[in-house]
């Protein structure tokens, strides 16, 4: 798979942004292996109830803090203690902000040195989050609210990993804007409109087109709204009988290979949803999760497109990988990618906007 170099993104290896790094349920009091951004890292949920990131090795002799079964300090119930976790060696204990604060077997201060890098985990909609920056900067957009989370006639969705893929995430984020592909692949017929909006951080697909499918006989075009917060939290709205919201979010393990994960919340008219409801909504986070798994397989088998070979109704590609590249640089850049790309972009080829004539 292609490098982030050969793509020509920036300076950077992995985006700057907010990041899902596992569900809830993922984080508990046994610590687990994890790797994100080419890094070894450890997940676990402290007695407090809160969860932590920390790097996977221990500085005294570099112990993987997680891959250890058999150690007394496991089999005692010692790995985890309070918001704390031991190095399974020899024991050391470091604190949820990746300091030792004792090392049992010696009188001697502390070196300075034995610390572990952490990241704050934000537990959010079922989901955690990482803010990732390479330059070590606080975030400077939001994480989003999904207010929707618990509400009122919502069943929530239930995020499921899809496992990873090894492809470049540029690969995933073209397709905010690729037109081209929704009748061949999603099925979408009769578009109507197809717009992009980029606005700072935030990159936006307003589609509406009927469906070979599920618009049904005689049934009205469907509008879906679909937009980027930052380079890997994707969600989507569709209005119908089921309204609902899509979460698909990438996070980059290596160069070339990332994790995913999908769910999708439904509002039914219900304000504390029946058992019927449930099991509706659980019948279309699955239609959605196929629909999806439509682009994986495609994402899944093809080469690198370093520069695509675009053509009138592809959509603007170069829009959106003049917009990525926000995220590969240093923040201070960050306006000058905005100029180039903040605005509406729309696709011509549908119903509202016919194709007048070509070059």
């Amino acid at each position: 798979m292609a490098t982030t170099v050969e793509y020509g993104l920036g300076e950077f290896t992995f985006p700057r942004g907010w990041f899902m790094i596992g569900t809830s349920a993922d984080a508990t009091t046994t610590p687990l292996a994890v790797r994100y951004f080419a890094q070894e890292m450890v997940l676990y949920r402290g007695h407090s109830g809160r969860v932590f990131l920390v790097e996977a090795y221990c500085p005294h002799m570099g112990t993987h803090l997680a891959r250890n079964t058999t150690s007394y300090v496991v089999t005692d119930g010692k790995h985890v203690e309070g918001d704390n976790i031991r190095c399974p060696y020899h024991a050391w204990r470091f604190g949820p902000d990746g300091r030792c604060n004792e090392i049992p077997y010696s009188p001697a201060p502390i070196p300075k040195a034995a610390c572990l890098k952490s990241w704050t985990v934000v537990e959010r909609a079922g989901c955690l989050w990482v803010w990732y920056d390479i330059e070590g900067g606080d975030p400077d957009y939001e994480l989003p609210a999904f207010e929707h989370a618990g509400a009122p006639h919502w069943v929530n969705w239930n995020v499921a990993c899809l496992g990873e893929l090894a492809c470049h995430p540029q690969e995933i984020v073209d397709n905010i804007c690729d037109k081209g592909h929704l009748e061949p692949v999603h099925g979408s017929v009769d578009l109507v409109l197809f717009d992009n909006v980029f606005d700072g951080h935030v990159v936006r697909q307003v589609l509406t087109a009927g469906h070979k499918t599920l618009a049904g006989s005689g049934a009205g075009p469907m509008t879906n709204d679909t937009w980027y917060t930052g380079p890997g939290i994707l969600q989507s709205t569709m209005v119908g009988e089921y309204p609902s919201l899509m979460l698909i979010t990438h996070t980059p393990v290596d160069d070339g290979l990332v994790k995913v994960w999908y769910g999708l919340a439904v509002k039914v008219a219900a304000a504390e949803p029946g058992v019927d409801d449930l099991a509706a909504a659980r019948g279309y986070e699955e239609a959605g999760r196929v629909a999806f798994a439509q682009d994986f397989e495609i994402w899944a088998h093809k080469r690198p497109c370093l520069q695509p070979l675009a053509v009138p109704g592809d959509g603007p590609f170069g829009k959106v990988r003049i917009w990525y590249r926000q995220f590969f640089n240093s923040r201070a850049r960050a306006g000058e990618f905005h100029a180039r790309v903040n605005g509406v972009v729309t696709t011509r080829g549908t119903q509202r906007d016919p194709w007048g004539k070509v070059a």
